[in-house]
């Protein structure tokens, strides 16, 4: 066989799925040779093969997780490591760091070279995931593109601020706002890149009798970042509004509407905007929507290998219920979409039943709830289950008319996810018994149950080794038998994040219903019962998967202990 061995490697992995003949293999390796570009592509091009098909066969052949690049956020990867002389000589992008290992994508699983000079010059380890050569493609230039872009949203200056763009509101802005108000429009506009800039998940402006603050949500924890003065707030509220496409004379009622915020040409965010009238004045909160939350691959997401694992093999099924469960905050909403995102091909017929719908997904249908026209979660599922679906999402399951139409859309042929607000996966099922919902049917309908949390993630630029003692340990919950093996962190602080703290990371608790779990089910055993089957079939608890997280450096104790049950 001509050519060299990585090239064969990936043809007689392609041969094996029948993309290329294997008759073929030798022609097409002598065909490359001299060829300057990557070989991957030039599979693409002259053997008329579909990247998808290639980056999935390499994927499995070669045992490395593979990532959607679609949607990628740019912004979210970590600074000083965009070189544009090895991304572009070796094909391959690095996108996020977890602890001291650097995620590189690639299309080609071969090239390990890449790998070696990209942890050469950025003195990370590196591990490989897979996309197909056109997303890749299409993101490095939006990468290179972003290193260039006019409007750089760290170095923003008040000029550049004042001339961002919010769509559709031109009309709204002539006749509510004057020259006076040019000072508020540029303040605004940098609180929103602040926001945007810091990973803010919310922002809120708060008006009382003496005051005005402004705080973001980091990382969920809240924090000041501006005092106004307190005469400023109607002005500030008002510009809100006139962005949101509210009423601005209307003050003594909630109302809700949503921004569209244009960075730059091909850049923009959403907010949803919520107004509440207050003693003095109306808070408004803003929350971020970030649609490349969802886009990201269930690999980023902080699922243990074994959790990850039963959580595909769920999505992959035709029927049953995938609950998601956890307080508001948790990361339901990023999972789910993450599985619906994996499950969006041509094949399938999706439909979401939300409220709201946070975040847009090209593709699936999705239904705003609106209670006051009629338009319910059990109205909108009855809705859908007359539309031919494949795969059903609500967004939560809040009385027992919505868990009866759900289960029975999973017993009949129908993938279904959603959400319930509960502590850990066994009082989700005690949950939807005490709602009325019959044992057999949650037994026979229920696949699998991800409890969650996110937990805040050290800064690995200024962590610090904690100190505790093997009783201390002990007392925390570690595992008795790695007790003198442990090393903790915790939080310093510097430039580089929040109070230690830079990102996040999930924590899970997943739960696969066996046969056995079924039968206490079926037999009315509580939930105390159900999580001790739990822990005797292996599955970790959150405090458990809490623990594993504090051990790999990802977090520290004390994050652990605010996020689960110590």
């Amino acid at each position: 066989m001509k050519g060299n061995h990585q090239q064969s490697s990936v043809l007689s992995a392609l041969s094996k799925q029948n993309l290329i003949s294997i008759d073929a293999i030798d022609d097409i390796a002598e065909d490359f040779i001299g060829k300057n570009k990557p070989f991957i592509r030039y599979l693409i091009e002259n053997q008329d093969l579909n990247p998808i098909n290639i980056a999935r066969v390499l994927s499995k052949s070669f045992g490395y997780p593979q990532i959607q690049l679609n949607h990628f956020d740019t912004s979210l990867m970590p600074e000083g490591i965009r070189n544009e002389k090895l991304i572009t000589k070796h094909n391959a992008l690095p996108l996020y760091l977890r602890g001291k290992v650097l995620f590189v994508a690639m299309s080609d699983p071969t090239n390990l070279d890449a790998l070696e000079e990209i942890q050469f010059n950025t003195g990370y380890s590196t591990e490989l995931v897979l996309c197909d050569d056109k997303s890749l493609q299409a993101c490095i230039e939006r990468v290179l593109e972003d290193e260039s872009e006019a409007l750089d949203i760290s170095d923003a200056d008040s000029d550049e601020l004042a001339g961002i763009d919010v769509e559709d509101t031109a009309k709204e802005e002539n006749n509510a706002s004057s020259e006076d108000d040019a000072p508020i429009v540029v303040f605004i506009n940098k609180i929103l890149l602040d926001a945007i800039k810091k990973g803010a998940s919310d922002l809120h402006f708060e008006p009382y009798e003496k005051s005005f603050r402004i705080r973001f949500r980091i990382d969920g924890i809240l924090a000041e970042i501006a005092r106004p003065p307190v005469t400023l707030a109607s002005r500030m509220a008002a510009r809100l509004k006139v962005m949101s496409k509210l009423d601005i004379a209307e003050r003594r009622v909630p109302q809700d509407g949503r921004i569209k915020l244009a960075l730059s040409k091909k850049k923009s965010i959403d907010f949803r905007v919520s107004t509440l009238p207050t003693m003095w004045g109306e808070k408004i909160v803003m929350r971020i929507l970030d649609s490349s939350s969802a886009m990201l691959g269930i690999d980023m997401l902080g699922y243990e290998p074994e959790q990850k694992e039963i959580y595909m093999e769920a999505l992959d099924q035709p029927q049953g219920m995938i609950l998601v469960t956890g307080p508001t905050g948790s990361g339901k909403t990023v999972s789910l979409y993450t599985g619906l995102n994996i499950l969006n091909t041509q094949e399938r017929n999706i439909s979401t039943a939300e409220d709201p719908v946070e975040i847009n997904l090209e593709g699936i249908n999705q239904v705003q709830i609106n209670v006051r026209a009629g338009l319910t979660f059990p109205s909108a599922l009855r809705s859908f289950l007359r539309q031919d679906p494949d795969i059903v999402m609500v967004g939560e399951i809040r009385d027992l008319e919505t868990a009866e139409i759900a289960i029975k859309a999973a017993q009949t042929g129908h993938l279904v996810l959603s959400t319930l607000h509960t502590n850990s996966a066994a009082e989700t099922l005690t949950r939807l018994l005490n709602m009325g919902v019959p044992s057999y049917n949650v037994a026979s309908s229920v696949s699998i149950i991800i409890a969650q949390r996110l937990a805040r993630r050290l800064c690995p630029q200024c962590r610090e080794p904690e100190e505790l003692t093997e009783m201390q340990l002990a007392e925390q919950g570690f595992p008795a038998d790695k007790l003198s093996e442990i090393k903790l962190f915790k939080p310093v602080g510097c430039t580089h994040c929040t109070a230690g703290y830079k990102g996040r990371v999930g924590i899970y608790e997943v739960i696969k219903i066996s046969p056995t779990i079924a039968s206490i089910i079926m037999e009315g055993g509580n939930s105390l019962d159900i999580a001790q089957q739990c822990q005797k079939e292996g599955y970790n608890n959150l405090r458990q998967s809490g623990l594993k997280k504090a051990m790999s450096g990802m977090t520290s104790l004390a994050e652990v202990n605010r996020v689960t049950t110590a």
